[in-house]
C-alpha cells in the first residue's frame, strides 16, 4: 500500500532505514501484547489483534510523516492538513473498532455504535495521540536536520566568500580598465566595443549585484541573455542559439547564478556537425507557484566524455547548492539519450 502512496524517494528513504523501522515496530508489537494478552482467550487471538493495532497504526504514521507532513504542512495548508488528518485518525479508528469487534465476535450482533463514547474514548483518543506523536518525532527530526542544514549553507557560504575575496581584483581597476580599451577599440569596429560592453555588465552583475543572497529574476535572465549573447559571437552561422522566456517570469527572487551552469553546460557540450545544425534552446516560464527552466542542446551520440556520465562538475555543484538552498523544493532531471541533452529544473518560487 505504502508504495502506491510515497513517491521514489520516500520509497529510497523507507528502505534505507527498514532494519531499524522494522525493529521498532516488533518492539512495540511485542511491548503491547505483554501488557495485554491476558485479556484475550488464546495466544493466537492476542497476537492476531495486537498485530491488527500496530499494521493500523504504522499506516497512518507512515501517511502523516511521508505524505501530509511534506506535502501538505510544510507548504502551509493547514485546514487541509488539519481536516484530512483528523478524518482520516477516526475514520481508521472506526475501521479498526468494527474488524476487531468482529474477529470477537464471530456469531455476529456487534454494532460499532454501541457504547460508542467508552469506544470513542478508548480508540479514537489514544490513536489520535499515538499518531501525533509519530508526527512530532518526524517533525522534531526534519527541524534538526534543518538547522544542520542552515549551518553547513552558513559554513559554505563564509568559504566561498572567503575564496572569493582572495581571488577578487580591485573591481574598480578593472572597470577603469575595461573603459580605457572601449576607448582605443576603432569606432567602425562595433562588433568589439559591444562585446567589452556586454562582457563588463557581465562582470558588474556577478562583482555588484551577486552579494545578496537573492535576486531579482529579471535581472538572472537578463544576465543570462547577455551571457548567451556574448558566446553566441563565437559561434558560425551553423550554430543555432535561442532563449526565450514568458512575459509572466517576473515578480519573484532566486539565487544567484543558480542557473549559469545549466547554460554554460549546453555550450560546453554541444554538438560540432559540420553537415547540420548545431542547437541550443532555452526556455523559462512561470507555471502557478514553480518556475520551470528547461535547456536543450544537441550532442554527438559517439562523443565520450566521462563528465558527461556524471552529469558534469558544474551540474554536481549546483544540485549541491539546490539541496542546501532548495531542500524539498525543487526537482532536477536530466536527459542524455540519443542525439540532444536536456535539462529541467522546476523550483518553488519562495
Amino acid at each position: 500500500m505504502l508504495t502506491f502512496i510515497l513517491n521514489m524517494d520516500l520509497q529510497q528513504t523507507i528502505k534505507k532505514y527498514k532494519l531499524p523501522h522494522l525493529a521498532g515496530w516488533v518492539l512495540l508489537l511485542a511491548g503491547w501484547y505483554f501488557l495485554r494478552y491476558q485479556d484475550f482467550s488464546t495466544t493466537k487471538l492476542a497476537v492476531g489483534i495486537t498485530a491488527i493495532k500496530v499494521v493500523d497504526l504504522a499506516i497512518l504514521v507512515y501517511i502523516t510523516n511521508y505524505l501530509l507532513i511534506p506535502r501538505l504542512l510544510y507548504k502551509r495548508k493547514y485546514a487541509l492538513f488539519t481536516l484530512i488528518y483528523i478524518s482520516m485518525i477516526f475514520t481508521s479508528s472506526i475501521l479498526k473498532i468494527f474488524i476487531v469487534g468482529n474477529i470477537l465476535n464471530p456469531s455476529g450482533g456487534f454494532s460499532v455504535w454501541d457504547n460508542f463514547k467508552t469506544r470513542f474514548y478508548d480508540n479514537v483518543i489514544p490513536h489520535f495521540l499515538l499518531v501525533s506523536t509519530g508526527a512530532a518525532i518526524k517533525l522534531m527530526k526534519d527541524y534538526i536536520q534543518s538547522q544542520k542544514r542552515l549551518s553547513q549553507v552558513s559554513i559554505e557560504k563564509a568559504e566561498t566568500e572567503l575564496k572569493f575575496l582572495k581571488s577578487q581584483i580591485n573591481p574598480h581597476f578593472v572597470f577603469n580598465t575595461l573603459n580605457t580599451i572601449y576607448f582605443q577599440i576603432d569606432k567602425s569596429n562595433t562588433l568589439a566595443r559591444e562585446s567589452l560592453l556586454q562582457f563588463s555588465d557581465l562582470l558588474r552583475y556577478q562583482l555588484y549585484d551577486c552579494n545578496a543572497d537573492t535576486i531579482e529574476i529579471e535581472k538572472e535572465m537578463q544576465y543570462l541573455r547577455d551571457f548567451v549573447q556574448l558566446q553566441q559571437k563565437r559561434k558560425d552561422e551553423n550554430y543555432s542559439i535561442t532563449m526565450n522566456g514568458s512575459m509572466n517570469v517576473k515578480g519573484f527572487r532566486i539565487t544567484p547564478l543558480l542557473l549559469l551552469p545549466l547554460v554554460e553546460n549546453a555550450f560546453k557540450h554541444i554538438s560540432h556537425y559540420n553537415e547540420k545544425e548545431n542547437i541550443i534552446r532555452i526556455h523559462a516560464e512561470k507555471e502557478g507557484t514553480d518556475f520551470l527552466f528547461k535547456v536543450e542542446n544537441t550532442k554527438e551520440p559517439a562523443q565520450v566524455s566521462t563528465e558527461r556520465k556524471s552529469g558534469g562538475i558544474g551540474l554536481q555543484n549546483m544540485q549541491r547548492r539546490l539541496e542546501l538552498l532548495y531542500p524539498q523544493q525543487y526537482t532536477l532531471e536530466i536527459s542524455d539519450g540519443g542525439e540532444w541533452f536536456i535539462v529541467l529544473l522546476k523550483l518553488a518560487i519562495k
